[in-house]
């Protein structure tokens, strides 16, 4: 975009990332981050899951799609309410299952699609994609049933890295609902550092590894950033046999991250930690702790 109205907590980067890429004639550094799809995989009444199209406007103007899976607790209030920010691929069709399982505990779900994913609007990049999060949050800042109750941000890989840098900034901020928890899992270091493994692992981009990681902004490096949602709980998930995430960037987040801060080693394919019910125990007791 030519022009786009700053964040509201987030400072925009320059638009270095872009002119680079088109410099080394590749299709956009954002390709390393973000594979959106338009196809719908399932839907939450597919699961027996109560939902709502939820469809924000952003403030530069592209139109999000979002779920909203109230809890499944009939005559009583929610214990709280999660936010999950889901992984690069595909869209919230193909995240769902990774939280369809927290309604029954009685939790509410809020999940929005980035831009360029899913129904959502435009094209993915990182500036664009930190604004999107911070509309979903500010949306459900306002919601009568997030008021007054716990509220938790979940990211897995990609919102993971999205999540570290809307949680810093929304606690330094000291913004309104605090957040009670968050929940990382199977999360990179840093876009830059990630940036520079992946394309160390091919010939073609070897050579240009380092000089084309320094075309992604390090503004919103994790281990930057996690230090600053402290006093707010952090807990870091990560598997030993994540094959896209090495476990040594779960190793370093928890290691930057500031008390209160708790690390759940796992041993399940990158993004598959809660087919597991034991880990979602885990997740449950972390939660139920910070109520």
């Amino acid at each position: 975009m030519e022009s786009r109205t700053p964040r509201l907590l987030l400072n925009p980067a320059a638009g270095l990332t872009g002119l680079l890429c088109a410099i080394l004639l590749l299709p956009g550094c954002s390709s390393l981050f973000f594979y959106p799809d338009r196809a719908t995989y399932i839907t939450p009444d597919r699961l027996n899951l109560a939902y709502e199209d939820i469809y924000l406007d952003t403030p530069d103007g592209e139109a999000l799609h979002g779920w909203w899976l109230p809890a499944e607790a009939p005559g009583s209030e929610a214990l709280g309410t999660v936010y999950f920010l889901h992984g690069n691929a595909q869209n919230i069709s193909s995240h769902i299952l990774n939280v369809s399982w927290l309604p029954d505990e009685g939790y509410n779900v809020f999940t929005i699609d980035y831009r360029g994913y899913g129904q959502s609007t435009g094209d993915p990049d990182l500036e664009g994609a930190l604004h999107d999060v911070e509309t979903g949050l500010r949306w459900l800042a306002e919601k009568s049933e997030v008021k007054n109750r716990p509220l938790y941000i979940l990211g897995q890989s990609l919102g993971g890295g999205l999540g570290i840098a809307l949680a810093s900034e929304w606690t330094q901020r000291q913004e309104q609902p605090r957040l009670d928890g968050v929940i990382l899992d199977g999360t990179f270091s840093g876009f830059r550092r990630i940036a520079r493994e992946k394309l160390g692992e091919f010939w073609l981009t070897w050579p240009l590894q380092i000089p084309l990681s320094w075309t992604i902004p390090d503004d919103y490096e994790g281990v930057d950033h996690i230090p600053r949602i402290s006093p707010v709980p952090v807990m870091v998930i990560h598997s030993v046999r994540d094959g896209i995430i090495p476990f040594h960037h779960g190793q370093a987040l928890f290691e930057a991250a500031r008390e209160p801060k708790e690390f759940l080693q796992t041993d399940t394919p990158h993004g598959a930690t809660f087919v597991i019910p034991g880990y979602q125990r885990d997740v449950l007791r972390f939660m139920n702790a910070e109520r």
